[in-house]
């Protein structure tokens, strides 16, 4: 999901609540006020060739030093605040006084994912990565592993989250989970009455779907439910052989034409509810608690398994500024940074610990703390063949 805080908007059906999370398409690149115009130049040019990764590993850092009193951030769009868009929420600049490491910054669009791939290693230190944009980079020997003993907030983080492929290679740490979220399936109870998962690709509509390539993992949850010969051996949903991802796709292009629509902005899930032009639709949690917040009649399918994913924060194996990097890998989990980026995004913190406050609701959504928080939940994973599934994906949506 991407930030568009749903301030919103739908007086006219009676949609009363005001905040919801998601990533609208991002302002290009973006830098601090104190960025400098050397930096901002090469966050406004965006990114060259991609260099071949061959050569060796590089080896965890062994100390983190005093900092280097620089370090270039590139952040998914409102995952890095510094009060340009609400003077209230920002904690950048609390970094910069806490460490003395000024932040260059700069956004991108995880969507186009063969943006952050592009940049050169040495042109950042850290990057907050879906686990399609971080795959891309640990395959490509971007990302560093991290030494996590450097790290005082990791050990806060749950272990499931900790050790999710999408962070984690060969037994060495690529990525600090940063927040995460859940793939539910909500419907207008009004109107209909879902068998489970698999109404979504056989109710009669409108329908709508998060337009993202891993949707079709939770098709392929449905075959696996079903138990037909091409679903019956699926292990992992992110994890598909190339006729059953041919399956996946399929059921997404049969039944009536028309009855599907695949939305981005996270607002337009909850303007298709509150309008009634939406009957059921993949969504969060979040969504559901905006949606109820404003009196409107939407259910979620309590079914398991479901899919979920984890963005994280990685760091350059060319970092410039590797004392930085590992400062602001640390602040990132911080009780107080996860409780204000939970709070902006609607997405469930990675520690539990920033669950007070704004964030306390959110939590709730997404039962962090509890057993029931990971429970029956397939984290997302940027698969081998991942330019099969945009290949798929393409033809869905097109």
């Amino acid at each position: 999901m991407r930030r568009t805080h749903l301030v919103a908007t739908v007086a006219a059906v009676g949609l009363l609540a005001a905040a919801c999370a998601g990533r609208p398409a991002p302002a290009t690149h973006v830098a601090t006020p104190g960025t400098s115009p050397a930096a901002a130049a090469t966050a406004s040019s965006g990114a060259g060739p991609s260099p071949s990764s061959g050569g060796p590993t590089p080896t965890p850092v062994a100390s983190a030093g005093p900092g280097e009193g620089t370090v270039s951030v590139v952040a998914i769009d409102g995952y890095a605040e510094w009060g340009g868009v609400d003077p209230k929420v920002r904690w950048v600049g609390t970094f910069e006084k806490e460490t003395g490491c000024k932040v260059s910054l700069r956004f991108y669009d995880p969507r186009q994912e063969e943006k952050p791939g592009d940049f050169p290693p040495s042109s950042f230190d850290v990057i907050s990565a879906t686990p399609e944009v971080g795959g891309r980079l640990m395959d490509d020997g971007k990302a560093a592993p991290l030494n996590t003993a450097l790290l005082d907030g990791y050990d806060k983080i749950p272990k499931r989250l900790r050790t999710l492929p999408s962070v984690t290679r060969d037994d060495r740490v690529y990525g600090v989970p940063y927040v995460w979220a859940t793939n539910e399936i909500l419907y207008d109870a009004g109107k209909v009455s879902p068998d489970g998962p698999e109404s979504l690709f056989t109710d009669k509509g409108p329908v709508m779907f998060r337009d993202r390539p891993l949707s079709l993992a939770d098709a392929a949850l449905v075959l696996k439910a079903q138990g037909t010969d091409v679903g019956a051996d699926i292990k992992n949903p992110f994890d598909l052989t190339d006729a059953q991802l041919d399956a996946a796709a399929q059921l997404f292009t049969s039944g009536e034409d028309g009855r599907r629509t695949f939305w981005r902005d996270p607002v337009e899930v909850v303007q298709g509810f509150a309008t009634g032009s939406v009957r059921l639709a993949q969504a969060t949690p979040y969504h559901l608690d905006v949606l109820r917040r404003g009196h409107k009649p939407v259910s979620v399918l309590t079914a398991r398994p479901v899919t979920g994913w984890a963005d994280a924060w990685m760091m350059s194996a060319q970092a410039p500024h590797p004392s930085c990097a590992y400062k602001w890998l640390d602040f990132t989990m911080s009780a107080d940074v996860q409780r204000k980026v939970s709070a902006w995004m609607g997405l469930a913190p990675a520690n539990p610990e920033g669950c007070t406050g704004a964030a306390r609701r959110i939590c709730a959504d997404y039962r962090v703390g509890t057993s029931r928080a990971f429970q029956g939940v397939y984290f997302a994973v940027r698969p081998e063949a991942y330019d099969k599934w945009v290949e798929r994906w393409s033809r869905i949506v097109s």
